[in-house]
């Protein structure tokens, strides 16, 4: 039976997806740099800045590609996976990043277009910011009562890991979408203070929003001990949030899953134990 290879399995959305993967029946390679199994699936070593592709690729025939977090170099390290995958006929299904069709000249969107004229199959997923940030990124200024970040009034649709998930295995797994691109949303945008408001809600205690300007963030990630270049990077990122940018609310996880995506009130009340600790 052919196999799927999920990069980043150990990951937020690639665990859920290696979960959801295995639930349909599928073969499953789940690539790590350490290469151990992941909730039961096959684990295979593989380091995304010196990939062994014949030993990951032995026996795939499709392929989830994302870019693991803490990474800048997008293009050179993606195309190189994108042109393996391609010469051996793999059907790619590639988290994108929302809003990258905007430009072309966008490394996220270079790949993109590198996809679109490999000749293999593909489906191109674009989700929109995670409500796992909250947990993932935000969680030591919950546990202060206040999220610090330079979003300005800005609004996001934030959408669930495990709806990322949901809406790969479909892609996965069926040829039905093929050669097309998914903006991946929640149900709704939200700004960063009505997100603070649901958290004090769920987590019986007071959080705010305090808007921040990129340097304030910078130095405030930095302090944490995240690199510099890596914190311009996550302060850049906010621009199109302020803009509005990231507000839009579309239908694509529903028509790829069959089902609505979670709210961030959801998300919040699912992981409010974690949250709270």
């Amino acid at each position: 039976m052919s196999s799927i290879l999920v990069i980043g399995a150990t990951g937020t959305v690639g665990r859920p997806l290696v979960r959801d993967l295995l639930a349909k029946g599928e073969s499953v390679k789940a690539a790590s740099r350490s290469g151990a199994p992941v909730e039961g699936a096959e684990g295979v070593a593989f380091d995304i800045a010196a990939p062994d592709f014949d030993a990951a690729f032995e026996g795939v025939d499709r392929l989830y590609l994302l870019l693991p977090g803490g990474h800048l170099a997008i293009t050179e390290l993606l195309l190189p996976i994108v042109a393996a995958a391609a010469e051996r006929g793999v059907k790619i299904v590639f988290q994108s990043v929302f809003g990258v069709d905007a430009d072309d000249s966008i490394p996220y969107r270079q790949v993109e277009i590198a996809i679109e004229k490999s000749g293999t199959p593909y489906v191109i997923l674009r989700p929109n910011w995670f409500s796992d940030n909250f947990l993932n990124y935000w969680k030591a200024g919950i546990d202060h009562g206040v999220i610090s970040v330079p979003a300005g009034e800005g609004k996001s649709s934030f959408i669930d890991a495990r709806d990322i998930a949901a809406s790969a295995a479909a892609a996965l797994t069926s040829s039905a979408f093929d050669g097309r691109a998914f903006n991946l949303t929640g149900p709704e945008a939200l700004g960063y203070g009505e997100a603070a408001a649901i958290l004090s809600d769920v987590l019986g205690k007071p959080v705010r929003y305090e808007a921040i300007d990129d340097a304030a963030f910078i130095e405030m990630m930095t302090g944490a001990g995240v690199p510099g270049d890596y914190a311009g990077f996550l302060a850049a990122i906010f621009a199109p949030v302020r803009e509005g940018w990231t507000a839009t609310v579309t239908g694509d996880v529903q028509e790829l899953t069959g089902e609505a995506p979670r709210s961030v009130r959801s998300y919040i009340a699912d992981n409010a134990e974690r949250l709270a600790a």
